[in-house]
Formats: C-alpha cells, structure tokens, sequence
C-alpha cells in the first residue's frame, strides 16, 4: 500500500517552552563530543526558505515524492523543470553565520560530527568536514538503471541545450530547490536522459516517501552513540529520520539541545530548546567560548 510522507505535526499543549538562555549549548560545546544534527531552519538565512517555519513552503507546496517521481513521466517533467529553475538560484547560495559557527566548532575539535538533513552542501561550503548528509545532495544526479553519477552542473549545461530561452517567473524557490511553477510554464520542458544508458535521471537525494538508505543510517546511529550530547539546529523533527536520532540519544540518557524558533516534535526528549534566530544564537555562542574570528575561511566558503 503506498503511504504518503509525515508532512506536517502539530505541538501538544504541554510543549517545551523557548527559551533565551545559551548557556546550555555553550556548556555542551566546551565540554566537546556534541552531534550536530541540523535541518533545513540553519540554510534559511542563505535564503533558501524552510518546509515549516514561518512562511514555509508546505503552506502552499507538496514536495515531490518519490513514488510520483518514478512512476509518471510528466511528474518528472514537472519536477525537472522547475528544479532547473530553482537550482540556477539554490546553486548561488552561500554559507551564513550559522554554518561558519559550525565550522568553527568543528575546526576546534567541539564537535563528533555532523549529521545535516539539508541538500544544498553549505555545511561543507563553509568548511565542515566529514558531514553526514542524510538526505543527499542536489549537487549531484544519479541514473535509477544504471546507477551512474554525475555532477548537477553537467545536467543543468544539457537541460540549457534542451531548453533554449526557458526563463518563465517562479512564484517563490522551496527549501528542495524546487520553484513554483504553473503546468502552462512546465508544458514545454524537455528532460534529457542518462547519457550512459538513456534511463531516469533523479537527483541524488531522498525523496518525501524515499527510504535513507540502511548504511546512512547505520553512520548516523553510530555518531548519535558516541556523541556526548546531541545539538539540534532549525530542524523542527516533524519526520522520523531526524526524530529517530534524537530518541535514541535520549533513551541513551545522552542530553538533547535544540536550538529552533518553533516548538519541534523532539522538545520532550530535550533538556532545553533555544527560540532565537540562529545565525545570531551560534555565532553567540562562538564568542563566548573564544572563537570569534579565529581560524575562519573567507566569507561565503
């Protein structure tokens, strides 16, 4: 029976308050072996837009799927073409404050890793290393018959061929890299095929109804194991492969930290929520524990 993906989730009355207090995540920090577990809230001041936050995509946009993806042509068209479009200004996006405090915490050995729910690589722009991207990455494409990779580039210089001149208005860029277009914009778009074997192309991430592939997740569990903490950034934890790591370092007794601005499905397992902008709350955070302006990449990477 096909399911249809947990797109949205309500708070219990008996939610976690917000708070202002940082004091918890720089403690955790300095005490080291924290787990970043981030979502699609830390991009949001690179301008791409979250699913669920304020102004969210899913009040007016339902992501693609995985089962409409593979299983209609004109699906795919659909989602080709408005992905072209939205990759020429996703593709542009450049690490902010958020990831560069990231990184920093990474560079000075704070951190056991970083697990990232977002597709757009700014984790690693800004000079993260050996980051877990959970749900892949819109950098690359891959064939579903023979299995061939490319980068997203080469497809975005053979989509240009194919569409001279396809330069129609998008109504707004989603956190997937997905802009909203009409069927009448769409209409004429022409997708290009695997240029090994002539099969789909599908862009190497985890579609909304997709499995995270079984060795992904086993990464993931072994982090979230030997973590000391686990801090949550801009992920408010609505679906179960994000939420599964924070409830399995609770029921370690590992401390939960989750830094979002809205209540998360993951607030009972946590010791504390941070309600503050992110980019600001981290780079505060930086200052605190000494790290302000040290050892830090040029501006955007």
């Amino acid at each position: 029976m096909r399911m249809r993906p947990t797109l949205s989730w309500t708070p219990a009355g008996d939610a976690l308050p917000g708070s202002t207090d940082l004091g918890p995540v720089a403690d955790a920090l300095a005490a080291g072996g924290v787990l970043v577990l981030s979502g699609a809230g830390l991009s949001t001041e690179s301008g791409i837009p979250d699913y669920r936050g304020e102004g969210g995509s899913l009040s007016r946009h339902t992501p693609m799927t995985y089962q409409d993806f593979t299983g209609s042509a004109r699906a795919r068209r659909r989602y080709w073409a408005r992905s072209h479009l939205g990759w020429r200004t996703f593709g542009r996006a450049r690490p902010n404050d958020g990831h560069r405090a990231v990184a920093a915490f990474g560079r000075h050995g704070l951190l056991a890793g970083v697990i990232t729910q977002n597709v757009d690589g700014l984790h690693q722009a800004a000079g993260s290393g050996d980051v877990v991207e959970l749900h892949g990455s819109l950098g690359r494409v891959v064939c579903l018959s023979c299995c061939a990779s490319m980068p997203r580039r080469e497809l975005a210089e053979r989509l240009e061929e194919a569409n001279p001149g396809f330069a129609p208005v998008a109504a707004a860029l989603n956190p997937d890299g997905d802009a909203d277009l009409t069927d009448e914009q769409v209409a004429g778009f022409r997708v290009v095929p695997c240029p090994r074997c002539g099969g789909v192309l599908k862009p190497d991430v985890v579609f909304f109804g997709e499995a995270v592939p079984p060795g992904r997740v086993g990464r993931c569990r072994e982090l979230v194991a030997g973590a000391r903490s686990l801090l949550v950034l801009g992920s408010s934890l609505t679906v179960m492969s994000g939420l599964r790591f924070v409830r399995q370092a609770a029921g370690a007794g590992t401390p939960v930290l989750i830094v979002n601005r809205d209540p998360t499905r993951g607030d009972r397992h946590a010791a504390a929520r941070v309600a503050l902008p992110l980019g600001a709350a981290l780079t505060a955070v930086t200052d605190r524990l000494g790290l302000a302006g040290t050892d830090r990449p040029p501006h955007g990477g």
